[in-house]
């Protein structure tokens, strides 16, 4: 409900922000842009540091905007291209990495999720937590098309993670 409600004042500020033809301004042109569609630089052009804020502040608006977490959500690509470029821009960063990872995890973006997390060490609890529901969700896959190769591989990665019950149940279903 209090999504909703956040969600509901920020389109009507929105709203409000676009009825608003007021000229009292002349040096500058009103123009009105889809919120949903950020206004952004190109991720390439911009320093680590900047793509990495650039991911947490379009990641905050996600949440605002959207129920359920999908990459291919505006708010959401954006802020996971930002996470990549500033990964990628400085690999030794382990929060950087790390934050990716969570969000390919947030977006239901599974292999790049479980790829990502393989790549890192030390993961926390909540990390394990968070690589342990990525392998789950590729095992479960595995499983449905057949594969019990591939999906033990992901229950056994999973399980080293972090254990869950989604992990036990696939393992018992698993010849």
């Amino acid at each position: 409900m209090k999504k909703i409600l956040m969600l509901t004042a920020f389109a009507l500020a929105g709203l409000a922000a676009a009825q608003d033809t007021s000229t009292t301004d002349t040096t500058t042109t009103d123009t009105m842009q889809d919120t949903a569609m950020p206004a952004m630089e190109s991720p390439a052009t911009m320093s680590a540091s900047d793509n990495y804020s650039k991911a947490q502040e379009f990641a905050v608006q996600a949440d605002v905007a959207y129920p359920v977490s999908f990459y291919d959500r505006t708010l959401w690509k954006a802020s996971v291209d930002h996470a990549y470029y500033a990964a990628a821009m400085e690999a030794g960063n382990r929060d950087y990495s790390a934050y990716l990872a969570q969000l390919y995890t947030k977006t239901q973006w599974w292999i790049n999720a479980y790829n990502a997390w393989s790549k890192l060490t030390d993961l926390n609890d909540t990390e394990k937590t968070w690589a342990s529901l990525s392998a789950a969700k590729l095992a479960y896959l595995a499983l449905q098309r057949g594969d019990t190769t591939t999906a033990r591989m992901y229950v056994d990665k999973g399980m080293a993670w972090a254990d869950s019950a989604s992990l036990q149940a696939i393992m018992k279903r698993l010849p």
